[in-house]
Formats: structure tokens, C-alpha cells, sequence
């Protein structure tokens, strides 16, 4: 059961480990989606009295680059010795199960973000052999989920968003945008996520406005409505997410393309459109004709 915000990150990683993926994407850096991710004993130890134990450990299999390791650690404040712990975890799993592995560092606190996401130099200061170089993922670089099409397209990021920038002076905005994204999916869906949501913002000043949210919002799935409104809502937030890429990325949108795209009531269709829009220079192009 989660009981601490250092367990929500983790769970949020579980539940849609391409979240990460979609979140670096935003960043330029070309980490491929999950196929299919297994998730792996945490426990490191070996036959001796020292226990060693990882946060999240993921086997993460993609259709281009294969299959690799992910290992997912929380940070909440700077800690020198860190590293050493991090640098036996990679070289135990990656000697165990034969695979690349890769290390992930999340953090809600800013000064401990950029403290992580460095060089890690193992060795002398003559000849250094080894390079620790972990993925940061805290409030420096993660996307300020406050826009609702986006919100709606992505609930996972987005409540990562939100539980990440919970010292942000935006939160307020977020976790209103994250409520909102919450009105289009299935009641569990919701339910699960404003759980992860307010487990991970801990007893911070943002959970007493996540509670306060949710006493109103969650009574929307009592509507006689709220189905329709979710399937109109799901498709009309993933097309102006498809439009918003495409602006995103400074490319021109003619209006037959706006049209087409808001005319969509297929989900499907339109997620392939979406995923289209981070790579096309024209357009039209994300139609593929």
C-alpha cells in the first residue's frame, strides 16, 4: 500500500512507466516508448550482512532499441554517498541479468534536482573509471502540466507534474488543471490518480488544495452525463493536444488542418496524429497521405 510521497513517484512509474519516456520527449532527448516493462525485484543484497536496496527497479522492453533496465530512485535532499550506492546498484543488475541499465533520479526539491543531474566521477582524480550519469527528472526540466488539452491527454504526467512542482507557486493552477483532466477518464482511473495525487503531495500546504478539489470534483461521476461528457471531453482534449504540438513546435497549422483534426471523434486516430505532430515538418504530414 502507498503510505509516503517517496512511494508515490514510484507508483505513478508503475502504473504508466511511459510516463518518463513522454516526459524526456518534451525535453528533446530520445528515449524510446515501452513496449511492454516487467517489473523486477528491488532487492539487491548479496550473501552478506550489508542490504542494499533500490527504489523501483524496471525491465522495459522497445521496439527499437530493445530491452534495458530502469532503475528509478527518489531524492529529497543532497547526499554525497549516493552516488556509491547508485554506481553498485547499476554495475549488480547490469552483471545479473546481462542488460543495459539506465538510472533515473526524481526529485521535488530544486537545489537537489541540479545536484543530481551531473557527472558522478568514480576514482582517482589522475584516472578517473568510471562516470556516473543519471537522467534527473525534478522542477528544473519536468513540464508544468497546466494546460488542459495536454492534461487530458497524459493524466499520468500530468499528476507527475503536479506532485513534482508541489513547492511551486503554480500548484494551484496544476492541481485545478489535473482536477479538470480527471472529469474525462473512468471513475477508478480518477480515483487512483487523485490518490497517487494527494499521497504525493504529502502534508504540504498543496494537499489541503488537492482535498479541496476533489470534495467537489469527484462528485461529477455521480452525473447521469458524465459518460457522454468524458468520451466528447477525450476526444476534443487529444485534438487540441494534436494542434498544440504542432503550434508547440513552430509549425504552421492551415485551418482545413485545424478543421480536420477537430472534426476527429476517433481516439484512435487521433493519438496517432498526435504522435505524429513531434515529428513532422508540415502539417498535413500527420495524416500520413
Amino acid at each position: 500500500m502507498v503510505n509516503s510521497p517517496h512511494e508515490v513517484m514510484h507508483r505513478i512509474f508503475q502504473e504508466d512507466p511511459g510516463v518518463f519516456a513522454r516526459a524526456f520527449r518534451v525535453l528533446g532527448l530520445p528515449i524510446p516508448d515501452p513496449v511492454s516493462v516487467a517489473l523486477l525485484s528491488t532487492d539487491l543484497t548479496e550473501h552478506k550482512p550489508l542490504e542494499r536496496r533500490a527504489d523501483t527497479v524496471l525491465k522495459i522492453d522497445t521496439a527499437s532499441e530493445g530491452s534495458y533496465l530502469l532503475v528509478v530512485e527518489s531524492q529529497s535532499r543532497r547526499d554525497e554517498d549516493k552516488p556509491y550506492s547508485w554506481t553498485y546498484y547499476l554495475a549488480y543488475l547490469q552483471a545479473k541479468y546481462r542488460l543495459p541499465c539506465t538510472l533515473l533520479v526524481v526529485c521535488q526539491d530544486f537545489d537537489t534536482a541540479l545536484w543530481a543531474d551531473r557527472n558522478f566521477i568514480m576514482g582517482p582524480r589522475i584516472w578517473a573509471v568510471l562516470t556516473l550519469r543519471p537522467m534527473v527528472l525534478g522542477p528544473h526540466n519536468v513540464p508544468v502540466v497546466n494546460n488542459l488539452a495536454v492534461a487530458t491527454h497524459d493524466i499520468p504526467l500530468a499528476a507527475f507534474s503536479a506532485v513534482t512542482h508541489a513547492r511551486s507557486a503554480e500548484i494551484g493552477v496544476i492541481l485545478g488543471t489535473l482536477a479538470e483532466a480527471l472529469k474525462t477518464v473512468d471513475e477508478d482511473t480518477a480515483t487512483v490518480f487523485a490518490e497517487l495525487t494527494e499521497l504525493g503531495l504529502g502534508v504540504s500546504p498543496a494537499a489541503e488544495i488537492w482535498r479541496n478539489l476533489m470534495a467537489v470534483d469527484l462528485s461529477f461521476f455521480r452525473s447521469e452525463t458524465s459518460q457522454r461528457l468524458r468520451a466528447e471531453g477525450r476526444a476534443e482534449a487529444k485534438a487540441e493536444a494534436v494542434i498544440g504540438v504542432l503550434r508547440k513546435r513552430e509549425i504552421k497549422v492551415p485551418q482545413d488542418v485545424i478543421d480536420r483534426v477537430a472534426g476527429c471523434s476517433d481516439t484512435n486516430v487521433l493519438e496517432t496524429w498526435f504522435d505524429r505532430a513531434f515529428e513532422v515538418t508540415k502539417a498535413a504530414d500527420i495524416f500520413g497521405e
